[in-house]
């Protein structure tokens, strides 16, 4: 661990989880996260306003226990990173007015940056410095999406995405249509395996000859499984939960990998990154490493605590961009619920191109806050 690697700070409340992270250079110093899901758990799916307030409770309390688990004072840090989109507005909200009350206080630089990127980045932490290009499979309860990236803090292009639910969200759904509560995902991994993945044919999403080659859609697949389900229990047959899920889950993950590993043999690029809440899926990693190994391609997978939300992962990209010299964000830096994976970040509006230009960043800040 270089002295000279940036030290800094993740906040990350782009839905439910509280997330903090410290990051030195890409050695994890600590990763702690507040959840609200139990909360949530009772209306069956996240309720934006009740996240907000869990994030403003848990948010001092999370970011004092980070520094005790890192060991070190918060002027001690380079920066403040915080996740500035995508997600839930009024969540997005709580994180970066956080982060620019720190950074004010502290006289620190601030970057927004963005939560798709971030997935990608938290991989560094793990398995070392991202091949550049690296293509990046992320899903999760908000997003299912193909990414290629050359410079994980300026050049992110999307490949593919999800033109309805996404894959998390259709764990979700799915999981409720068989009354095994929410979140669906790790409850359906569960019991799959217990279950017979080619016992129904559910169908596969895009995946004929004239669908596009590397988007994806769930809603189908979600209707046809709660219609088998309704028919089941409509003609007074017992429903094989396990079987379900098993058959649910096979179709999503051989769509996700068979795509993934499309997009990498048809760019050229030899690493598949996967990230996001779905990458803890244990189907999804073991068909992922199959494919990938028969292909030639080397897959790169975070540990399961690192896949889901987390502000490890914000404070990683925080640290790549302090790395390699990025712009600073403004003091005015504003939540974007559908902040593009195009932008990595948001450089401040009176950024010139420098990172370093921190202290003029601030003053013109500071003339605005008082103004």
């Amino acid at each position: 661990m270089a002295a000279d690697e940036p030290l800094v700070l993740g906040i990350e409340t782009s839905c439910d989880e509280t997330g903090v992270g410290i990051v030195h250079g890409t050695t994890l110093l600590a990763d702690a996260v507040a959840s609200s899901v139990d909360t949530h758990a009772r209306f069956g799916g996240v309720v934006p306003e009740i996240a907000s307030r869990a994030h403003l409770e848990a948010m001092v309390p999370t970011i004092e226990r980070a520094l005790k688990t890192a060991g070190i004072s918060a002027k001690d840090l380079d920066g403040i990173a915080v996740t500035a989109g995508p997600g839930l507005a009024g969540a997005l909200l709580v994180g970066v007015s956080a982060a620019k009350a720190y950074a004010y206080a502290l006289g620190k630089p601030l970057y927004g940056v963005n939560h798709l990127a971030s997935h990608i980045c938290v991989d560094q932490l793990e398995h070392g410095k991202l091949p550049e290009p690296t293509m990046a499979l992320l899903v999760s309860g908000g997003h299912s999406s193909l990414l290629l990236s050359s410079d994980i803090t300026s050049d992110v292009r999307p490949m593919g995405a999800t033109i309805d639910d996404a894959a998390g969200e259709a764990f979700d759904k799915i999981a409720r249509v068989l009354d095994l509560g929410f979140p669906g995902g790790p409850v359906i991994d569960r019991l799959a395996k217990e279950g017979d993945p080619a016992a129904i044919a559910f169908p596969r999403g895009l995946s004929g000859s004239r669908d596009p080659a590397y988007d994806f859609s769930f809603s189908g697949l979600k209707t046809a499984v709660a219609r088998w389900i309704e028919a089941k229990r409509a003609a007074g047959e017992d429903v094989p939960v396990r079987d379900v899920a098993a058959s649910f889950q096979e179709a999503v993950v051989d769509v996700l990998t068979r795509k993934a590993v499309r997009a990498c043999k048809d760019e050229g690029v030899d690493h598949l990154m996967i990230g996001g809440g779905v990458a803890a899926n244990s189907r999804l990693r073991a068909l992922a490493q199959e494919r990938c190994e028969r292909a030639g391609i080397r897959l790169r997978v975070p540990r399961p605590g690192l896949c889901t939300d987390n502000g490890a992962m914000v404070a990683a990209l925080g640290s790549e961009m302090v790395a390699r010299n990025r712009p600073a964000s403004d003091l005015e830096l504003s939540a974007d619920s559908s902040l593009p994976v195009t932008d990595p970040h948001v450089p401040g509006a009176h950024a010139h191109g420098h990172s370093h230009d921190h202290d003029h960043v601030h003053e013109v800040s500071k003339e605005n806050l008082y103004s």
